[in-house]
């Protein structure tokens, strides 16, 4: 059964970058290996979207050894680059100088693999937003096809 995106993705822009690495650093504390983010490519809160991506490079930390000779992003770092693209979310909305951090991931699940040379989309829509808490429905998309989806819930710390 095929599984319906939270935007249009025809409608997604890859060009109209809106926030390079040096603008999401200002609210994602994350650097080195742990920056899962290379650009914002649309923030908005009126319909409470939020669309980002990782350019997933032969050189990543991970690629070595995640399944020599047929390297694939681990699912754990996709779950991580949404969570990164919430923190910018909800940073963005929330005036605040607290960390934002896991309160929970719930209902992900993998469909599909990511693979150096690939650009990894995420979609987040946020669905509750409050001063200590949020709550996003996110969507990664690689070549056009759905490779994670779950919920995020992070707290602020």
């Amino acid at each position: 059964m095929p599984q319906k995106f939270l935007v249009d993705i025809d409608t997604i822009d890859l060009n109209e970058v809106m926030a390079d690495i040096d603008r999401i650093r200002v609210l994602v504390p994350h650097r080195y290996e742990m920056e899962q983010l290379s650009g914002i490519l649309r923030f908005d809160p009126e319909n409470k979207i939020i669309i980002g991506y990782k350019d997933i490079k032969e050189d990543e930390f991970w690629v070595r050894g995640h399944i020599p000779g047929n390297p694939l992003m681990p699912g754990v770092l996709m779950v991580e680059a949404s969570a990164q693209l919430c923190t910018y979310y909800f940073k963005s909305s929330i005036q605040t100088e607290k960390f934002f951090g896991f309160g929970g991931i719930d209902k992900v699940k993998f469909r599909g693999k990511v693979l150096p040379g690939d650009k990894l989309i995420i979609v987040a829509k946020n669905i509750e937003l409050r001063a200590r808490r949020a709550i996003f429905d996110v969507q990664g998309i690689a070549n056009g096809k759905l490779v994670f989806e779950g919920q995020i819930i992070g707290m602020a710390m």
